[in-house]
This record gives C-alpha cells, structure tokens and sequence, in this order.
C-alpha cells in the first residue's frame, strides 16, 4: 500500500531510520532539517511496496561523512544531477522512481528529499535494510549485480561517472574522489527495471523504520525495559552507565568500543564498532552480530545515540532487534558477517543470542 510521508511524520521516521543505522550512517539531523522544509512547502511524498508493475527504478543515497554537512552545504542540486549524469552515461531511460541505497540513518531521508526534488514516487526497497559502511556491500554487489556505472555529484559542482569496475574498485574510487571533493556526495546507480532487480534488494526498510518510531513515539520518559523491547521488537542487553569508550585513529573506517554495566544485574557489555555496532559481549561472550540491528539508545528518552558522540558516564540502554531477513541467506550473510569486518566470530542471531 502506499504510504504517504507529511511533515508531521518526519520525527518518528528519524528515530526509525537512527535504530536501523546501529549508530553510524551518519546524523539525520541535517536532512531531517531539510526534509521538513521540503514537506512544507511541497506537501507529500510517498513511497509503495513494489507490487506488479515494473518502473524503471534508480538507487540514491549519499556517501562520506554527512557530518560536515555544516560546513560543505548542499547547493540543492546535488540529486538532480547525479541522476541525469548516469541516466545519460547508461543511455536511459529515465527513471519512473527511486529507490534508497541505504535504509540506516540519513540515507533514508536523502531519497526522499530526491524524490521531492525530481517529482518522482519511491519504492520501498533498498540496497541495505539498516546502515554498512561499505559499497560493495550493497545488496546488488553480494549477488554479483553491477553496480557502475555510477554517478557522483559533490555541492562544489564536479561531477563524477565511475563505469566498468567491481564494487570494490567503486569503493576505493569513490572514497578518492571524497578526500579531494570536501567530505561528501550524492549517489545515484543506473537505471534499471524493477524486475530485473527485485529479488537483489531488501524489501519494505521504509515501513519498517516508520514503524519504529511511531511505536518509539508512545514511550513515557525512561520507559521500562520491557517496554522498549515491545516498541522495537527486540531485547535490551544491558541498561546502564557507558564505563568506557575507546576509538582508534587512522585510515579507513573508525573501529572502538562502548562498555557499559547494567544497573540491575551488574552484567558488563561490551559493543564492538567500526562505523556500526557489529558485535556485542555480554561477561565476555558473544551475544548479538551483524547482520543483527545493535543500537544504543538514551537511557531517559530511549532516542538512538551516534557511536561518534557517546560519552562516559552517559546513561544508556544497549538493545539489539531482528536484521533484514535477505542478510540471512548462505550466500549473503558471509558478506555482513563479524568476519567481514576482521571480527573473529560466529553470526550469532537475534533467537540464539536470547538463549
């Protein structure tokens, strides 16, 4: 069924898409900020569930750290370009509607501020089903779909098309291109008919996320365990003080680490993270993994916390709810597994990791 997203709805679907985002994907803040203008003036944009029809569909989203959004501004454009460069590189057709790239954090946001823009519909599938840090681990590269050519466009005006080259080469071409460009870009892929994807991609992030946050939305001021685990559909591992956070510097994506003690039980987890949580330990053992949703949230407001700006001493709960089904598959999970990321476990999923 359609779904029909008004200003008013704008809130809610932040705190969803910030729970799937596992505390990296970057602040929505910004293009929340933009989304509400955009709303007000506009109206309505609405996104469907990919039934019979067949559009031609292209995935959007941004790359980098959206951080800097403060200090390298959107011109507006940044869309509207991306789309038309690679829709005249691949030869058309022009797209019927967009789809988002990334379901987790900002991303989320980000195809509908396109969709605004372009006056286009969106379809509720993407190319995540929560925040990874990584291109070629886009749903269309781990079933071995292309994924260039692709289009760049920066608020400086340059515009890139990276053609004939695997995720991983996009991955390194695109993170080149960031570190000259100031920090970030807008994505567009091909164009490309519905059909010829639709069982490459996670179905109904969308609905999920706003669905979160309305469930989030009736919370009281620090709610009880059992209610955040009802809200979120999930199961809270530890609600407490954050006794330690440890971050390393250098190239490539941040790793660390949150640990925090439960008030009740004085069992101590400890979350691993690169970007995302990947991977808690609860009293040393392995109890929650990627592709599993791991998230920290305010203990008081139960609102989802950024890896980046959590402190020591903070009061946190840490919670984990079910990831997207199409990451269970064989073929997919080894791709978002702990050991994608260097981490020596098991996936350990949301009904193993209750036991």
């Amino acid at each position: 069924m359609p779904q029909t997203i008004t200003a008013a709805d704008v809130p809610a679907l932040v705190t969803g898409v910030n729970v799937l985002g596992c505390g990296g994907g970057g602040d929505a803040a910004a293009f929340a900020s933009m989304l509400r203008r955009a709303l007000g003036a506009a109206g309505t944009v609405t996104w469907h569930d990919p039934g019979p029809d067949d559009p031609v569909v292209v995935p959007v989203g941004v790359v980098g750290a959206v951080n800097v959004l403060s200090e390298k501004l959107p011109n507006g454009r940044e869309f509207r370009e991306a789309v038309a460069a690679v829709t005249r590189w691949a030869g058309g057709p022009a797209p019927d509607a967009l789809m988002a790239a990334e379901a987790g954090g900002p991303n989320a946001l980000t195809v509908l501020l396109a969709a605004l823009d372009l006056g286009l519909p969106v379809v509720d599938v993407d190319l995540m089903g929560r925040a990874l840090p990584r291109l070629d681990q886009l749903s269309w590269a781990v079933r071995g779909l292309p994924v260039t050519p692709c289009a760049l466009a920066e608020p400086g005006g340059q515009i890139l098309v990276v053609d004939r080259t695997d995720a991983r080469g996009l991955e390194r071409t695109v993170r080149g291109f960031l570190a000259a460009a100031g920090g970030w870009a807008a994505l567009a892929l091909a164009p490309v008919r519905l059909s010829a994807v639709r069982d490459a991609c996670v179905h109904g992030s969308l609905t999920r996320a706003l669905a979160l946050g309305r469930a989030h939305a009736a919370l009281p001021h620090r709610p009880a365990t059992v209610d955040v685990e009802a809200a979120l559909g999930g199961r809270v591992l530890a609600a407490g003080r954050i006794r330690e956070v440890a971050r390393s510097e250098g190239p490539g994506f941040g790793r660390g680490s949150v640990t925090l003690t439960d008030t009740a039980s004085g069992t101590v987890v400890r979350l691993e993270t690169e970007n995302e949580i990947l991977l808690a330990l609860r009293d040393g053992e392995v109890t929650a993994t990627v592709p599993d949703v791991i998230c920290l949230l305010d203990r008081r407001t139960s609102l989802p916390l950024a890896i980046d700006r959590v402190r020591p001493g903070q009061e946190a709960l840490a919670a984990t709810l079910p990831g997207p089904g199409f990451w269970r598959r064989p073929d997919t999970e080894p791709h978002v597994s702990p050991r994608a990321f260097g981490l020596d476990a098991d996936v350990v999923g949301f009904e193993a990791g209750a036991r």
